[in-house]
């Protein structure tokens, strides 16, 4: 007879998620796991597997939660521009205001594991195209409805504004950095206009 989990599986993603966000993949053993989280290896491995495929769901969770709400926030109704604008101040805001300084997990991941384990760069990579996907979409609307010069590339423009997000995430992991950040976003602010 199969025994009934004595834990919440998806709380206890989360509680990982937060110690792989907060450490990162490397600097974060079995034992930090089985510690923080509050569960026995044995019922870690059946529950999850390893390590390696604990972090690939932890990740995973993330961008199930923060690539949902760039999508729709810049797929409303309306001008296309000011939703742009918008999350290119959301992410300068976060990124200088994060007083833990954990970045973005997506760019972390990048960073950190992407150059040598392909289901991580993979997830990277998904989450990028759909940030970009999503940008290009709402600057080709905004071109469309006359908010953006009809000579702007929307598709170039979207990749300037991803690397520039993952520039962003990169310096808010950096104390102090807030005037790169406001200047950096200011200049972005400017060809929108």
């Amino acid at each position: 007879m199969a025994r009934t989990k004595e834990f919440d599986p998806d709380a206890v993603l989360q509680r990982a998620l937060e110690l792989f966000w907060e450490r990162g993949y490397e600097a974060t053993s079995m034992a930090d796991l089985v510690a923080h989280l509050g569960i026995a290896r044995a019922s870690l491995y059946a529950t999850y597997g390893g390590k390696h495929e604990l972090y690939l769901k932890a990740l995973g969770c993330y961008l199930g939660r923060t690539d949902p709400l760039i999508i729709d926030a810049l797929s409303q109704p309306g001008p296309a521009l000011p939703a742009v604008r918008s999350l290119i101040e959301r992410f300068a805001d976060q990124s200088a205001g994060d007083p833990r300084n954990l970045g973005c997990m997506v760019v972390n991941a990048a960073v950190e594991l992407a150059a040598r384990d392909p289901e991580a760069a993979r997830l990277v990579e998904s989450s990028w195209n759909t940030l970009e996907t999503a940008l290009t979409s709402a600057l080709i609307r905004a071109r469309a409805q006359g908010e953006l010069a009809p000579d702007k590339d929307p598709r170039r423009l979207a990749r300037f504004l991803l690397v520039l997000f993952q520039g962003i995430r990169v310096l808010g992991r950096t104390p102090g950095e807030s005037a790169r950040l406001r200047d950096a976003t200011a200049e972005a602010l400017a060809l929108l206009s």
